[in-house]
């Protein structure tokens, strides 16, 4: 097969070209580039407050009401991150099981968790798709009151790959519209969730001061590329109840509290050593909302509990804070000011 054969041909000529970044650290273009090494073997100490050894970030994403759905102008229902593994989205149809298996994530998912939060005092941080937090003021009085950090989740829970940079753009700055209006302030932290590569430059553009759409490290770092340092706070899809609904991942809560344990013990140990890092868990309204699922969570906040000050449970934005007032890089200026908005510490 002739065809065949050429394509045989093809790789391996590829294989023995050289690439312009080929033994680069870091490589890409000026806001768009990849950095493989990082801190190294020689990490900063982040010198949490109270001297602890770990920063545990308690993230809830509230993406109900935001996802693909035909009444939300979108041209095909949801497909991921539901009790339906695999389910493929309905081109131009509703999916009515998938939009219930959702809705059961504002309506009570969200209360109970809300309940084992404020319940143990624990500083949360959500990420809140602004078109799902309009639609529900209740649950966002809720975690206002809480004194919770609202944080952006972008405007929709959707794919942001291949969306145009006008349309990426309007949807941010409607995201940072609903919460001056619902919140007060606008949000100064933002996970978009399904970015592209153009995402982080129209998020320092429209004044975020830090983003979470990376999982490259275990504490936050700054990328200089952009006129000012731009703050990166790494989240997680492994510490993620996310994993309850992919194949082989958490099939209970005694599972999720395990793995948890283990990488948060895995974490003091370094910390004891001289090595303190943050640590993220990642929750979502409709998956460790669930009765069955939600002990796993409450066993894991009561450990934490009782591990004590060597844990420091925080919002995101006051880990930002800490960052920015302590290892802002030299040569760029002052520092801005970070405020805790609806902080309650």
């Amino acid at each position: 097969n002739f065809s065949l054969f050429k394509r045989r041909l093809y790789k391996q000529k590829r294989a023995n070209m050289d690439h312009p970044n080929d033994g680069k650290p870091v490589y890409g273009p000026a806001m768009k580039q990849r950095d493989v090494v990082g801190y190294g073997q020689s990490p900063p100490d982040p010198k949490w407050p109270g001297n602890a050894k770990v920063a545990l970030s308690i993230v809830l994403n509230y993406e109900e009401g935001g996802e693909n759905c035909l009444l939300h102008g979108d041209n095909q229902s949801e497909g991921l991150l539901s009790e339906i593994i695999g389910c493929p989205p309905y081109p131009g149809q509703r999916h009515t099981n998938m939009e219930s298996l959702y809705d059961y994530g504002s309506r009570a998912g969200f209360w109970r968790i809300h309940r084992i939060l404020t319940q143990r005092s624990m500083a949360t941080t959500v990420f809140a798709v602004g078109m799902a937090l309009k639609r529900n003021p209740e649950a966002c009085r809720a975690m206002v009151d809480a004194g919770w950090e609202v944080s952006s989740h972008g405007y929709r829970w959707i794919d942001y790959q291949n969306v145009q940079k006008d349309e990426e753009i309007d949807h941010i700055r409607k995201t940072i519209a609903v919460h001056e209006e619902m919140v007060g302030k606008r949000p100064i932290g933002i996970y978009q969730g399904k970015p592209n590569e153009n995402t982080r430059q129209h998020v320092v553009e429209n004044g975020f001061l830090y983003d979470n759409d990376a999982y490259n490290d275990d504490l936050p770092y700054w990328d200089c590329t952009f006129e000012k340092p731009h703050l990166i706070i790494p989240y997680t899809l492994d510490n993620n109840d996310m994993r309850y609904n992919i194949n082989n991942g958490f099939s209970c809560g005694s599972q999720y509290f395990q793995y948890l344990k283990d990488a948060l013990d895995t974490l003091l140990e370094e910390g004891r050593s001289g090595q303190p890092k943050m640590m993220t868990i990642g929750l979502h309204c409709r998956i460790i909302g669930k009765p069955g699922r939600a002990q796993g969570l409450i066993q894991f906040l009561d450990y934490v509990r009782a591990v004590g000050k060597d844990v420091w449970v925080a919002r995101r934005d006051q880990i930002a804070k800490h960052w920015y007032e302590n290892f802002y890089p030299e040569g760029h200026g002052e520092a801005p000011a970070v405020e805790l908005v609806g902080f309650k510490g």
